[in-house]
């Protein structure tokens, strides 16, 4: 397949690329739009969270560029969500460590397919590095920890809001 020669008909310009770093670039940017989403659903009176996923969105797309073309994370990224991570944790107390099905209302939803998108990207760079392409060890850092944030975010909103996640026991790894 041939990218055309009319920029209109070309919607990026790797588009037709083979490698999985095109992929891993699709994917980061569908997650860009997924947090844009959580940031659009969240209702004022969780200020904070907004306030840090307006903050996590835009690492989303440096994370997008930072293989192909210059590194554009680093590691005060890591440390600012790590940060934020702990921050949601000790909110939540022994709440932290709930498996839940992914219930609730906005933006727990977008939440939740943030979360969903940060991993793909995640499985997107191994890939990259399977393909042979170096990958800097701050970028699949930093896409764990705000998977990890966003889950928590969800549990952060549900309990400020009084509602009771409906746990999940796996049949399948349970004891």
């Amino acid at each position: 397949m041939q990218s055309s020669k009319n920029r209109a008909e070309l919607c990026y310009p790797f588009i037709h690329e083979t490698s999985v770093l095109c992929d891993f670039e699709v994917v980061t940017d569908e997650w860009c739009t997924l947090i844009g989403m959580a940031v659009s659903a969240t209702a004022p009176e969780l200020a904070d969270l907004r306030a840090d996923l307006e903050q996590a969105q835009p690492l989303a797309f440096h994370v997008n560029g930072s293989i192909r073309g210059r590194l554009a994370v680093e590691e005060s990224d890591v440390q600012w969500a790590l940060a934020r991570l702990q921050h949601y944790l000790d909110e939540l107390g022994p709440r932290q460590h709930l498996f839940v099905l992914p219930r609730g209302t906005a933006p727990v939803p977008q939440l939740h397919q943030a979360r969903s998108a940060a991993k793909k990207a995640i499985r997107a760079l191994v890939r990259v590095e399977q393909e042979g392409r170096p990958v800097p060890d701050v970028l699949p850092r930093l896409c764990n920890v705000l998977c990890n944030l966003f889950f928590v975010m969800t549990l952060v909103v549900n309990l400020r809001r009084g509602v009771q996640e409906v746990g999940f026991v796996s049949k399948s790894y349970g004891g």
